[in-house]
């Protein structure tokens, strides 16, 4: 009895601890309020940073029906490899056409830098 009482407390837990996760949205520093995620195709210059290195990633289409991944779904993929290295933001993020290849229908690839920031903001004034 007492086992039961520990694991459905934990599982309780457990479940508390999901549905704060998904009501608590992600915090960014910055973010492309477009895209949802700091992704963008230009370079900061209003606030000091490092490279932390270059990102790449590939969107593949399903089939060959399926649409070209959108500029949103790119950005999204280059942003989870990003934020696994540590990044702040991706800058200078590009892609191009999708290409077919022997194992997809398409696929697009994309690359940007990944940069941690290092101080606040800069104001033109200051």
């Amino acid at each position: 009895m007492k086992v039961l009482k520990i694991t459905l407390a934990l599982a309780l837990a457990a479940a508390a601890t999901t549905a704060m996760a998904k009501d608590d949205p992600k915090k960014y520093v910055i973010v492309n309020e477009e895209m949802g995620v700091p992704v963008f195709p230009y370079d900061i210059t209003d606030r000091p940073y490092t490279v932390i290195g270059e990102v790449k990633a590939g969107v593949r289409k399903a089939t060959i029906f399926s649409k070209e991944a959108s500029q949103k779904k790119i950005y999204h993929e280059l942003w989870e490899r990003a934020e696994k290295m540590g990044a702040d933001a991706v800058i200078k993020a590009s892609y191009g056409n999708s290409h077919v290849t022997a194992f997809s229908w398409g696929k697009t690839n994309a690359t940007g830098t990944a940069i941690k920031f290092t101080g606040p903001a800069t104001t033109a004034g200051k």
